[in-house]
């Protein structure tokens, strides 16, 4: 298995090559500035209609300069061959490459990925159909208090590390706060009722 170490990648301020201008490059592009990345460069002879604005495109063929600067790229060509040079040429560069139609010969893959507010479930299976499958499987099944709580975690995570210095007490908050019970407060009360239930269990605690 190549790929064996999940993560979540800050891709906002990156700048991130993606060589390929067809479909598959459509989709890396939308899923990134979906990810918040503002600096994505196209490298392509041609463009699909549907490739997203704001993005910078390159209307050439490929070349070991286009990856000046680069901190992730992404080689999304139809040609085998092109796509291998994309790899090799990154990689001497120790720039992070994905290979789409070969995906173990990069450096990372792009797992199935369901997003519901704060909350972002990706899943990798071997394969891109059962990995969607997976995700589709989880999406009917994820509770929307989660989502909530999840929303609600923006600003009680900050809170309670603010207010309390014992990490050991600190974990056991965020352990209570993931229970049955304060999700139904959560869902009947909203965020201000979790927040008089915290303090009601730790009346030491100031949020």
């Amino acid at each position: 298995m190549p790929h064996a170490y999940p993560l979540m990648l800050d891709v906002s301020d990156r700048l991130i090559v993606i060589v390929g201008g067809g479909a598959v490059a459509v989709r890396k592009v939308k899923g990134l500035l979906d990810a918040g990345a503002t600096r994505v460069r196209v490298v392509s002879p041609t463009f699909h209609a549907e490739m997203p604005a704001g993005i910078e495109r390159v209307l050439a063929s490929y070349e070991a300069g286009k990856l000046n600067d680069a901190q992730l790229v992404f080689a999304a060509t139809d040609a085998p061959d092109v796509n291998e040079r994309i790899v090799r040429d990154a990689q001497a560069r120790g720039i992070w490459v994905n290979r789409s139609d070969e995906a173990e010969q990069g450096d990372f893959a792009t797992p199935a990925k369901l997003v519901d507010g704060e909350v972002t479930v990706t899943v990798s299976a071997g394969s891109a159909a059962l990995a969607a499958a997976i995700r589709d499987d989880l999406a009917a099944k994820l509770d929307p208090r989660h989502v909530k709580l999840a929303h609600a975690m923006k600003t009680l995570r900050r809170a309670v590390r603010m207010s309390e210095a014992d990490p050991q007490k600190r974990a056991a908050i965020f352990r209570g706060l993931v229970t049955d019970e304060a999700l139904a407060v959560l869902n009947e009360r909203g965020v201000d009722g979790v927040r008089d239930w915290l303090k009601s269990r730790y009346p030491t605690l100031r949020i």
